[in-house]
């Protein structure tokens, strides 16, 4: 049985709805946070003239490798270990677009920093970069699903956690990235596109 996750079957294809009105010229992309893969397989298909580099760190990759083997496809890269903190890890790039889903709000604030500062030194100029996962707004989980979520997080590690979006919109800011599209999506996530 390959490892498979839920939720990740149940947002690729409003995932996909979002990102096929940005991500429309042909390119490169790194996806940052693999998982089990199912994004992958299923997504890059649908953007085929987009070469699609799945990323996950080194400890996970064997999570990720079996589907990405049972369920290939023409522009699909092979998968890399990517820890974010390692810049000695990064791949050269350039990348013309950048996918991370359900990543931020486990990673640390720092990690989450460093995610988009290395990302966005190989994103390509006119690059876009989707990011995925429940946010805070003003400082506030947006219902008491996601409170409750944002709790589970930080008891779990406290450098865990739903993070603000306006921090996140000021560190692509840092980047020359403004923030292109902000979209509601199912089970109170958001998809930000910046470029």
């Amino acid at each position: 049985m390959l490892p498979f996750s839920q939720a990740a079957d149940n947002n690729k294809g409003p995932i996909h709805d979002v990102l096929r009105d940005y991500f429309t010229a042909p390119g490169e992309l790194l996806e940052i946070g693999a998982g089990t893969g199912q994004h992958a397989v299923w997504l890059a298909p649908r953007f085929a003239d987009i070469g699609w580099t799945p990323s996950e760190q080194p400890d996970y990759l064997d999570a990720l490798l079996p589907r990405l083997a049972a369920e290939p496809a023409g522009n699909l890269r092979p998968a890399i270990g990517l820890s974010v903190q390692d810049n000695a890890a990064w791949p050269a790039g350039p990348f013309d677009y950048v996918l991370t889903v359900n990543t931020f709000h486990i990673m640390s604030r720092d990690q989450v920093a460093c995610c988009i500062d290395q990302a966005c030194r190989r994103l390509t100029p006119g690059g876009r970069f989707a990011v995925y996962g429940p946010f805070r707004y003003g400082g506030q989980p947006t219902t008491d699903s996601n409170r409750r979520f944002d709790e589970s997080l930080r008891a779990r590690d406290p450098a865990m956690g739903l993070r603000d979006q306006e921090w996140v919109v000021a560190r692509f800011a840092d980047h020359g990235l403004a923030l292109l599209g902000d979209h509601a999506m199912p089970a109170n996530n958001r998809v930000l596109v910046f470029g």
